[in-house]
């Protein structure tokens, strides 16, 4: 009885990590025959189950929605990675999804095993909740992945970055979070083109709109758009210098999201530089440790005599308060 028991409940698990399993799938994994299957298919039935078959090539067994949720079957590194997951959201992003996912963590801390209690304590120790200025509620989430997930065109008031206001109609296809922000892709019908949103910009308008047919998301899908598209915003600016250090040395300082080495030797080497500004390139340029020529734009030498006051100033207001110390 006992084999038979755990039988049944690995039969369980394998039937809740994935949509389809065919009967010859199920007996390998379980060392049992495929008519052994069906009866133990039939005793979880008769626990009140719903376990669907369907016939023919391509037939096989699926776990249905039932009335009733059954007990998750996790084994140590699934129960690691969903109180993980729990945590990360206590110090994430959502801004109104926090006390729910403490509840749901110290519910499940509660059912753990002590060997699992002491790894997660281990691995989640050292965690601080993170502050930011942009969160987004798990209301305006479940709006839009619900619109997303039935097609619905959805409406919305967009701020821009810059401030200004404006009413915008899409076709949404994906949420995307990129660190602590949270990106709509969809589109634009106004622009007739693909375009990102961030959520926390946006203030979602009721009742949803018409439904679509799905357009084929653009090379790379939603990810891959998104990464281009803030790949863009980071390169609003670029400029050429030589760094007057060796090759070897800038090389490891230098990363493919935002610089590309263009020629080098042992005593200097040409960069191209990119960021949202001539700004930033010139604060950057500090971090190389070296002497450098400003190849083009020649915006950029008068962003550098900038930074140089700047940091002349900073000069003088340590000396002063070194000099002050001095005499007192």
């Amino acid at each position: 009885m006992l084999e038979t028991s755990a039988r049944l409940l690995a039969l369980l698990s394998l039937l809740q990590t994935r949509r389809d399993w065919s009967g010859s799938e199920l007996a390998d994994r379980l060392h049992i025959t495929t008519r052994t299957v069906r009866r133990d298919i039939d005793k979880l039935r008769e626990l009140g189950y719903p376990v669907d078959a369907t016939v023919g090539v391509g037939g096989g067994y699926r776990l249905g929605a039932g009335a009733e949720m059954p007990p998750l079957l996790l084994d140590d590194q699934e129960v690691l990675a969903v109180a993980l997951g729990l945590n990360e959201i206590t110090t994430g992003s959502v801004s109104d999804m926090a006390e729910a996912s403490a509840g749901a963590l110290a519910k499940l801390r509660q059912v753990m095993p002590s060997r699992l209690r002491h790894r997660l304590d281990a691995l989640t120790m050292e965690a601080v909740p993170r502050e930011t200025r942009n969160p987004v509620s798990g209301a305006t989430l479940t709006d839009i992945a619900t619109a997303c997930h039935r097609t619905e065109r959805l409406r919305f008031d967009y701020r821009r970055g810059d401030g200004t206001e404006s009413r915008r109609e899409v076709e949404p296809y994906r949420l995307v979070r990129s660190g602590l922000r949270w990106y709509l892709i969809g589109w634009d019908l106004g622009r007739d083109d693909w375009r990102s949103f961030r959520v926390d910009r946006m203030e979602p308008k009721t009742p949803t709109g018409p439904r679509f047919v799905p357009r084929e998301l653009p090379e790379g899908g939603a990810t891959g758009y998104l990464s281009r598209s803030l790949g863009a915003v980071y390169r609003r600016a670029s400029a050429r210098v030589r760094v007057h250090a060796p090759l070897a040395t800038v090389a490891a300082m230098v990363h493919d999201e935002w610089g590309t080495i263009e020629a080098g030797d042992e005593n200097s080497c040409e960069l191209v530089l990119f960021s949202t500004s001539l700004v930033s390139i010139a604060r950057w340029l500090r971090a190389f440790d070296a002497d450098f020529t400003i190849l083009e734009p020649p915006e950029l030498i008068d962003e550098c005599r900038a930074v140089a006051r700047y940091h002349d100033d900073v000069a003088a207001r340590y000396l002063r308060a070194a000099d002050a110390a001095e005499r007192s």
